[in-house]
């Protein structure tokens, strides 16, 4: 045990994956009809959710990536509330074949970050004066996966020259 000190810079080439940073990038949270919209709403209103990752490499293992969560919920036209969370986090990736690196860094990373940006808008929600809402589970690999095909499909409608 004692010949194989564990440490955090990815002995013997094991894959290491380690959040350096998070923070807050941008955050706006709206309430443009209050105290009208804050009265009960006969029926729940209608919630619409939008989910993007960005990334880019910082150094040669690190990267910072972007969760963006664009929300709004309406009662039939009227706006109650509406937020936008770019929620980032740098992230130092040691020991991943280059193959699986851009999957690790699209999906591993922003499921570490989308807890905490689940709380922010949840407490922002609850702050303007509407129950929180807790956004679900987010699948990252599914979304990587319908990013890719839109990637293949807009590539595959482009000439080479």
């Amino acid at each position: 045990m004692a010949d194989n000190p564990a440490n955090n810079g990815a002995p013997g080439g094991m894959p290491a994956l380690n959040a350096l940073a998070q923070y807050c990038k941008d955050f706006s949270f709206e309430n443009p009809n209050a105290p009208r919209s804050l009265q009960q709403q006969s029926e729940g209103p209608q919630i619409n959710l939008q989910v993007n990752v960005n990334a880019k490499q910082l150094a040669e293992a690190d990267f910072e990536v972007d969760l963006t969560l664009e929300g709004n919920a309406k009662a039939g036209n009227d706006v109650l509330f509406a937020f936008e969370l770019t929620y980032s986090g740098v992230f130092r990736v040691q020991n991943i074949p280059q193959e699986q690196l851009h999957p690790v860094v699209m999906i591993e990373c922003p499921r570490l970050l989308f807890p905490f940006a689940r709380q922010i808008v949840a407490d922002a929600v609850r702050n303007g004066g509407f129950p929180p809402l807790y956004i679900d589970p987010i699948d990252f690999v599914a979304l990587y996966r319908q990013r890719a095909a839109e990637m293949q499909a807009q590539q595959g409608g482009q000439t080479l020259s």
